[in-house]
């Protein structure tokens, strides 16, 4: 089995396709171009320095882990905030460099489950919520449920890739259409 991310567990969601031509042809995407993506990496070390001691005891945390590096037989990933909470569960709280405009995007909450699966994993408490800071909009927490339908999503879409990847198994393109218009490898897609 492969050890997946996050980001290529909410490609494949995206678009089956993309995983197939970026980790079975191995055409790169060149994410590292954007802007977004290298200051959000800037924003987690910064919040990393700044938040050491800091625990959101309006929401009931009693504990936290900075940047925790999780994995489980599928996944591996960094969660910005791995917390303790009064009721005995736990959450994942992740930084965004962005402005909070009264939704979530699936992608956000992909990532928020796939921290969600791994902390269950590897700490044996339920995980029922998770949180997101947007940094843009003053530091805005926002708390999402998360059921365990949702973490079963991301570990059928694990196994999903593990087929593509090792099988060399070509999958249908996403019914979203609209997806393809920006999509990096729209001019060898074949539709």
């Amino acid at each position: 089995m492969l050890s997946l991310t996050p980001s290529q567990i909410i490609e494949y969601l995206y678009c089956p396709r993309y995983t197939y031509f970026e980790y079975v042809l191995q055409i790169p995407q060149h994410e590292e171009k954007y802007y977004k993506v290298m200051r959000g990496r800037e924003l987690h070390m910064e919040k990393a320095r700044q938040n050491v001691e800091y625990l959101r005891r309006r929401i009931g945390v009693t504990d936290k882990r900075l940047n925790q590096y999780l994995t489980n037989e599928l996944l591996r990933g960094e969660v910005d905030e791995v917390l303790w909470l009064k009721d005995g569960t736990m959450a994942p709280l992740d930084y965004k460099f962005a402005r909070y405009e009264e939704k979530v995007y699936e992608t956000y909450k992909t990532q928020l489950y796939c921290y969600a699966w791994l902390i269950r994993e590897n700490f044996g408490k339920d995980v029922d919520r998770g949180y997101l800071v947007y940094t843009r909009s003053r530091n805005k927490l926002v708390e999402l449920q998360i059921g365990a339908s949702h973490m079963n999503e991301v570990e059928k879409a694990a196994y999903d890739i593990n087929k593509i990847v090792v099988q060399n198994y070509y999958p249908k393109a996403t019914k979203y259409k609209r997806r393809c218009v920006n999509c990096t490898y729209r001019n060898i897609c074949i539709k």
